[in-house]
């Protein structure tokens, strides 16, 4: 277990770097552009929640059926890859919505990654990625992937004036 438990670990102190640079934004904060055709936190955040889901869960095991109640095709629309951040907020679901998505995606994938054996890291994955081949790649990625992410959320928030973080 020495594999799942290093992951864990990894994806599990990321998440709690990305949540801190979460706490005290407003709803208005989460949908602030500093410039016109940049991003927002809410993109990142709900950017963030797919990856998750299709590094951590669906490429280790499938999608199931039961995968809807976490990511739906319409918030795959909005924060896929390759979906462009929109400045009209309305057409996104609210912070808490999004926050939602975000908050259950890792709580499934720490479950189920919890419950994995090492024996299936060097299983390839499907489909094929050009940073990784195999289920622990996958799962090394993903935490480097959130971080790239929560780096684009510490520059937003100083860019729309917040402190930086202690």
């Amino acid at each position: 277990m020495a594999h799942i438990e290093t992951i864990l670990g990894q994806i599990c102190s990321t998440r709690k770097y990305t949540e801190s640079l979460l706490d005290g934004l407003t709803p208005e904060e989460w949908f602030r552009m500093p410039t016109e055709g940049v991003t927002h936190i809410a993109w990142q955040v709900g950017h963030i929640s797919l990856a998750e889901y299709y590094l951590a869960l669906k490429r280790i095991r499938g999608k199931r059926p039961e995968d809807g109640a976490l990511v739906s095709e319409e918030l795959v629309a909005l924060f896929g890859k390759g979906s462009t951040p929109q400045a009209e907020s309305d057409v996104y679901p609210s912070p808490d919505e999004i926050r939602q998505m975000f908050d259950g995606v890792h709580r499934q994938a720490v479950e189920e990654i919890g419950n994995l054996q090492d024996a299936i890291l060097d299983e390839s994955t499907d489909p094929p990625h050009p940073m990784f081949s195999t289920k622990l790649g996958a799962l090394r990625f993903c935490p480097q992937h959130e971080m790239l992410h929560a780096g684009q959320i510490g520059l937003l928030r100083r860019l729309l004036g917040n402190k930086p973080l202690r």
